[in-house]
């Protein structure tokens, strides 16, 4: 897995290794807060982003796609979007896009949702992480096939569905 950040600065990949055990599936991330480095570094289109800005679903599917293939993973995750306080470049505050894409077989897959948030810079950027982890995580579990998944029936252990 990896990440490319913009709004969310670096608090998508700090979820990520908070985790016991995330280097075995975390590659690792570029926080890609200015426009020219979506570009440069994770080569978003920069027609693109001049026609449309950085905060717009095709960005954020661009931003995940880049990531994945500079990083050499399967798995990206991309958050873009407005913190506040206030409107900036145009954009809401609280209006952001994170998407996620995966390469299984030869086939890409990706998601991505448009948020609108309120709340503090903070309570943004935090629901922003909260979103790229669970579109990343519903991804993967619909790559898995239901005869695949682990169920547990003991009773010390819920299952798992």
């Amino acid at each position: 897995m990896a990440v490319a950040e913009s709004l969310t600065g670096g608090l998508l990949a700090s979820a990520l290794v908070d985790v016991a055990g995330s280097s075995s599936v975390f590659r690792g991330g570029v926080v890609a807060y200015n426009s020219s480095v979506k570009v440069t570094v994770l080569g978003v289109n920069a027609d693109l982003v001049e026609r449309q800005g950085v905060v717009n679903a095709e960005v954020a599917v661009a931003m995940a796609l880049g990531v994945t293939e500079l990083l050499g993973s399967d798995l990206g995750v991309a958050t873009t979007g407005g913190a506040g306080p206030g409107p900036s470049e145009g954009v809401d505050q609280g209006r952001v896009f994170v998407a996620a894409v995966m390469t299984q077989g030869g086939t890409t897959t990706s998601a991505v949702r448009e948020l609108v948030l309120g709340g503090t810079r903070a309570v943004v950027r935090a629901a922003a992480t909260r979103a790229g982890l669970a579109l990343a995580h519903s991804l993967v579990e619909q790559s898995v096939e239901p005869s695949s998944r682990l169920n547990r029936t003991s009773a010390d252990e819920p299952p798992l569905a």
